[in-house]
């Protein structure tokens, strides 16, 4: 399904955060958001998903409104924020029933919990308490719940925070096998993950689109030299 941002709007009190804000993301298109802290990337990724209206503007997946169906809309989002919102006293398994439970997945529940299990690396630790487990593992079973439903359109705000170098590889190759039918749109304060995995990437600025441009046009040290230039 793809996505469309259409001059997007958005203050907190007298303080404008998004400025006028319009791309569009196609099908099976993984798009990385780059930006300083405080860019407005976690407010405009919380509007794409129906959990913060804007002022102004809309937001479209396919010919679906966000701002007028949201209920209908988040049944093809997934959803990773930034803060990794988990009941820790669950155990990983029975957390992620939870979750495919909220979704309405029927029969499929069970496999479709076992299938997370084992693409997201939880195997070894599925039987444990979600407030055992390090940071890194509760980001695979935050990103896990994200992916339960098999959603149409994945938004991950900062998916690989706390994760060592081997679990980083691991993620980034299960996203982009996610996304290869599907679109993806994540934030990352790594360029190297943006070589690695998005096919285009969108810088912001104090609320503003300062560049899009497609990561086969550009190279590692260019990009990071763009991003040095663009966000100081």
């Amino acid at each position: 399904m793809s996505l469309q941002i259409q001059n997007i709007n958005k203050s907190y009190n007298d303080q404008q955060v998004l400025f006028d804000l319009s791309f569009n993301v196609k099908n099976g298109e993984i798009v990385g958001f780059l930006g300083p802290n405080g860019a407005g990337k976690s407010s405009l990724m919380k509007i794409m998903t129906g959990y913060l209206y804007p002022d102004s503007g809309k937001v479209w997946i396919d010919d679906i409104c966000v701002m007028e169906k949201r209920i209908e809309a988040q049944r093809f989002i997934g959803y990773l924020p930034e803060h990794n919102p988990l009941y820790l006293d669950l155990y990983v398994k029975e957390y992620l029933n939870f979750t495919a439970k909220n979704y309405n997945l029927g029969a499929e529940r069970a496999d479709r919990v076992d299938e997370m299990i084992e693409k997201c690396g939880l195997k070894a630790e599925f039987k444990k308490k979600i407030g055992q487990l390090s940071k890194g593992y509760r980001q695979r079973v935050g990103l896990a719940a994200a992916m339960i439903h098999n959603p149409q359109v994945l938004i991950l705000d900062e998916p690989t925070t706390g994760l060592d170098p081997n679990q980083l590889v691991e993620i980034r190759e299960l996203i982009k096998d996610f996304g290869r039918d599907r679109t993806v749109i994540f934030s990352t304060h790594i360029m190297q993950e943006v070589s690695a995995i998005c096919d285009r990437f969108l810088v912001l600025k104090k609320g503003v689109l300062v560049a899009d441009r497609p990561t086969n046009k550009i190279t590692s040290e260019e990009l990071e030299e763009l991003f040095r230039e663009l966000t100081h």
